[in-house]
């Protein structure tokens, strides 16, 4: 399961999701707006994306990590929209029978994520300077009208 929003989701009833009495481990992986970027003070991010693009995309993240990692279950979240210092904006939590895949799975998962997702991150500084991080030229960004 996938899940955008640009509402703070309720982590918790996510691990509760993936509780199951066969399954032996839990991995989870939060990443949260941090107040810096290479020595520049950050006071918020913005993300923008592609939702029924993201929404296959992370579908088939998902298979390809229970392919590779055998009986996992996966739920992750990306926020939208405007977010502070501190708030959590990306969320993956897998369980499996056992640690190794537990682990293998969600690193996979989550780096799959930023790779592959079309979701752009802009860069709020505290000077009131902002940039668009990571934004090919020819990719249907946050600017483009396609």
């Amino acid at each position: 399961m996938f899940k955008l929003s640009p509402e703070p989701l309720d982590v918790m009833a996510y691990v509760q999701e993936l509780r199951t009495f066969s399954d032996g481990a839990f991995v989870s992986f939060a990443g949260w707006v941090r107040d810096h970027h290479q020595d520049r003070p950050v006071k918020a991010l913005e993300y923008q994306a592609l939702v029924p693009l993201c929404e296959s995309e992370a579908a088939k993240i998902i298979k390809e990590a229970q392919e590779q990692f055998g009986k996992i279950r996966a739920i992750c979240f990306h926020r939208t929209g405007l977010l502070s210092v501190g708030e959590m904006s990306v969320w993956v939590g897998v369980s499996a029978p056992h640690r190794d895949e537990a682990f293998k799975a969600c690193r996979y998962i989550i780096d799959e994520l930023k790779k592959r997702l079309p979701i752009w991150k802009k860069e709020i500084f505290t000077d009131g300077h902002s940039h668009w991080v990571n934004v090919p030229q020819d990719d249907i960004g946050p600017t483009c009208k396609r």
